[in-house]
């Protein structure tokens, strides 16, 4: 690992993406990937994420007892997001950093833009399917391109009433099949280092700190209030991205 290595944005990207995991129940990467893209590459800011998002996202279907159900229900919204997410990684094979960091920022604009304005989508039954194959493009596209599927799966799910315990377990289904595909490609074109796994590795312990921090942000901090600063925030992280 080389000398001048971020250390400090490190530990500070992932203390950052666990508060806001531990005070919302999501957010890791929509927070981690930006804030550690200011100090390094942004295709090995989303490596980073390979550790902590698979193994949450893992646990979290198989403690919900859905995983088979949650891949019959979507697999649609699945199938598109595995296939838009490889073409993708390959297309960004020949961008520049700063063309990159311009992609992240745009991406991550989306999102604060869908998390503020909460858009209502009213889906029947029998254009479940039709719909959740766009949304699985759509979010393909941008967590190829930055990790950040979040905001667009959220939508969607939320537009379908699903029961909490239900919407847990899709949601990390989804997500694990986002992942899947993301670091398994980034993995064969090579964008990911041996030593980015170790960091992925080693990234547990400050998301696990965030985490800790997080849940207890949540019992002292209106989630309205909290949820606010964070469109702020990332909006800032926006703006210095592009300016980077």
């Amino acid at each position: 690992m080389p000398l001048d290595f971020p250390w400090f944005a490190f530990i500070l990207s992932f203390v950052l993406g666990g508060c806001v995991k531990g005070a919302l129940g999501v957010g890791l990467p929509l927070v981690a990937v930006p804030v550690l893209s200011l100090w390094i590459p942004s295709p090995q800011a989303i490596g980073m994420m390979m550790v902590p998002v698979l193994s949450s996202n893992f646990w979290q279907a198989i403690d919900g007892g859905r995983l088979r159900q949650g891949f019959r229900r979507f697999r649609g919204l699945i199938i598109a997001q595995i296939i838009a997410t490889v073409l993708t990684v390959r297309i960004t094979l020949s961008l520049s950093t700063s063309q990159m960091n311009v992609l992240l920022a745009c991406v991550l604009l989306v999102g604060v833009a869908i998390m503020a304005f909460q858009p209502t989508l009213r889906i029947s039954p029998n254009r479940e399917e039709a719909v959740g194959t766009g949304i699985g493009l759509f979010s393909g596209l941008l967590g190829g391109v930055s990790a950040l599927t979040g905001p667009v799966v959220i939508t969607y799910l939320m537009s379908l009433k699903l029961e909490r315990d239900v919407f847990v377990s899709s949601i990390s289904v989804i997500y694990l099949s986002a992942a899947l595909p993301l670091y398994g490609s980034m993995l064969w074109f090579h964008r990911i280092a041996f030593t980015d796994i170790l960091l992925s590795g080693a990234a547990m312990l400050p998301m696990a700190a965030g985490l800790f921090l997080g849940k207890m942000l949540r019992q002292r901090l209106a989630e309205a209030v909290f949820h606010k600063l964070l469109l702020v925030f990332l909006t800032l992280l926006a703006i210095l991205l592009l300016l980077k």
